[in-house]
């Protein structure tokens, strides 16, 4: 049973889910979302797909909504799909079976995992120790496990969320709402506005660092210095402030609505991820 999973990941959450689901499932290849994106169709012989990609702001990141509008799964057998989040409710395997239902396919199984947040523009971020990382690191391996026998037993699961979001039950219209303003903020403002979302400050070296993990390759560097083109829209991955060694990169706030506290707070990568594999998710330009 072949099985090909593709992944997209910003901080290496999901990128970590994927590769141990790759040791679970023989015979199993993984392949990122946006080395694909350049494609008009996405194509696979694999008898089972699967995807993994993290939540942002409650919905699918952007590019994984623009991936599944190009994989051709028509002749697959079992496709199945694995968010990772921060704990806050999340309801959009149903918007992955819309993008799907044009082929006459639907998730089979779906789940959801638990993983650190990689948000460190909230007001006093606690940046996890290594025995809360190992913590985790345990959760996430014991359902992975039961993950694993359920992809390879072709079994469906369709569990349904019943967290909460600020004490409050999964409203469609809050979400609606968030989900539009988030990509408002965080992409098309900065065609209208000229505002960028992300900046360095004193503390930049001009590493480039943050360009290489920059999948969206907004990010360019300039006489040393990083700049964000405004005309290349951004995935909102927090990689470029996650991985940078020096902190120099940060997060705007929006003005009104969310206000930043980057330049305080610590930061997190997934201990296992790499520059590297941020790198190789996406094609050289």
């Amino acid at each position: 049973m072949s099985t090909e999973i593709f992944y997209f990941s910003g901080t290496g959450n999901s990128l970590y889910v994927a590769k141990e689901l790759q040791k679970l499932i023989p015979d199993t290849q993984l392949i990122p979302m946006v080395k694909q994106l350049p494609k008009e169709v996405v194509k696979t012989e694999a008898e089972v797909v699967g995807f993994v990609f993290p939540v942002h702001a409650l919905t699918l990141p952007i590019p994984v909504r623009k991936f599944l509008k190009k994989i051709d799964l028509r002749s697959r057998q079992f496709v199945f799909a694995v968010a990772t989040r921060l704990g806050l409710v999340f309801n959009d395997f149903k918007k992955v079976d819309r993008l799907l239902k044009k082929q006459r396919k639907r998730l089979d199984s779906h789940f959801l995992i638990n993983m650190y947040s990689n948000d460190v523009k909230v007001e006093n971020y606690p940046t996890p120790t290594p025995q809360e990382i190992q913590k985790i690191e345990s959760n996430v391996n014991e359902q992975l496990d039961a993950i694993a026998n359920i992809i390879l037993n072709r079994e469906r699961s369709l569990e349904k969320d019943t967290d909460y979001l600020i004490g409050l039950p999964y409203n469609r219209f809050f979400n609606f709402f968030l989900e539009r303003l988030v990509v408002f903020a965080h992409g098309f403002s900065e065609y209208i506005g000229g505002v960028n979302y992300f900046y360095t400050d004193s503390r930049c070296n001009g590493c480039g660092i943050c360009s290489r993990v920059c999948l969206s390759q907004k990010i360019k560097i300039l006489d040393k210095t990083p700049v964000w083109d405004k005309k290349v829209l951004c995935y909102m991955c927090y990689a470029c402030v996650n991985f940078c060694p020096k902190q120099a990169a940060q997060i705007k706030g929006i003005p009104g609505v969310v206000k930043s506290y980057s330049q305080t707070n610590g930061r997190y990568p997934h201990p296992y991820a790499t520059v590297k594999d941020l790198e190789n998710q996406k094609l050289r330009l």
